[in-house]
């Protein structure tokens, strides 16, 4: 009792900040979950999804699905964390908060995709954004056919919005294509707009398929519905580099504008002008890729960067 009083006799008043009263749940920022790997570097993976969805006013919740050990450079190793673990990690947090909608990026393991299924099999209403993450910017394979397999068979059908680059939809559309007629190669790829009707056949809602990797001068993103076909198309200046984390930091944008209640349109838009303006203010902290400065509208506010 005397400690309590001496301490609050020697405490200073309390900044108005600290006096605030709790939110009541009505005025709760958006929840967001991901389920991603760590990455270290801190351009791509859970890392890069925390920051992107923490600067667009969203409550970032995180399941760890894997370890890394990578850099700007490159992946070296990837170490999955056990199902069970994942799962204990992820039903844990549903059962504690409101989460409004799902991001899903690296997952590690055959048996992380099969428990992530089951969970997002059990909130069906919520937005579900998978970012399918194949191999890293330098070529590192992160998913073997098994793997690849999975996110076909068990993921896509819980799909609200899939976000692949076009090497990313040539290799889930095509894999599934060779089982059939087979009739596209490495020599011969798929056109793009097919490999978007494959994807949106096998059961995701969307597909936003991104130009990064394709031969054009700007940067053409593609967003394509079932039964619509191609809804929208926007072109993007083309940035000089290569950049860590872009597809983790579009991904999470678009999930962080959907938990916030943007139609599927509007949050597309809003996530690639977001992520546009990330890369712009990118930065090379290491001696590889470029990682995207997702806080780049608190800086240009406290005069870091050049507006």
């Amino acid at each position: 009792m005397g400690c309590c009083q001496d301490f609050v006799h020697q405490t200073t008043p309390l900044p108005r900040l600290f006096l605030m009263l709790p939110r009541s749940p009505q005025q709760l920022p958006p929840i967001v979950l991901t389920f991603a790997a760590s990455d270290p570097s801190g351009g791509a993976g859970m890392q890069a999804d925390l920051m992107t969805l923490s600067s667009l006013g969203c409550h970032p919740l995180s399941v760890t699905t894997a370890l890394t050990v990578q850099d700007t450079v490159g992946v070296g190793c990837v170490l999955a964390i056990d199902s069970d673990c994942v799962e204990d990690q992820a039903r844990t947090l549903l059962e504690d908060m409101p989460v409004a909608a799902f991001k899903i990026g690296l997952l590690g393991s055959i048996e992380n995709i099969v428990v992530i299924a089951e969970i997002l099999a059990d909130y069906p209403g919520l937005p579900v954004v998978l970012d399918p993450v194949l191999a890293s910017g330098r070529g590192d394979e992160l998913a073997d056919e098994e793997m690849i397999s999975g996110l076909r068979e068990l993921l896509l059908p819980l799909t609200t919005i899939l976000t692949p680059n076009s090497l990313e939809a040539r290799r889930l559309a095509v894999g599934e294509e060779r089982a059939g007629e087979g009739e596209h190669d490495e020599t011969s790829p798929a056109p793009l707009a097919e490999c978007a009707q494959i994807l949106l056949d096998l059961g995701c809602e969307y597909v936003l398929l991104t130009g990064t990797h394709e031969n054009t001068a700007r940067v053409v993103n593609d967003l394509y519905a079932q039964r619509l076909g191609l809804v929208r198309s926007d072109a993007w200046d083309r940035l000089h580099g290569s950049y860590h984390g872009s597809g983790c930091t579009l991904a999470s944008a678009i999930a962080a504008h959907l938990a916030r209640g943007l139609s599927i349109d509007a949050a597309v838009w809003a996530a690639q002008e977001y992520t546009w303006q990330t890369l712009a203010a990118g930065f090379r902290p290491g001696m590889g890729q470029y990682i995207p400065d997702r806080f780049y509208q608190t800086r240009l506010r406290s005069g870091a960067l050049d507006a």
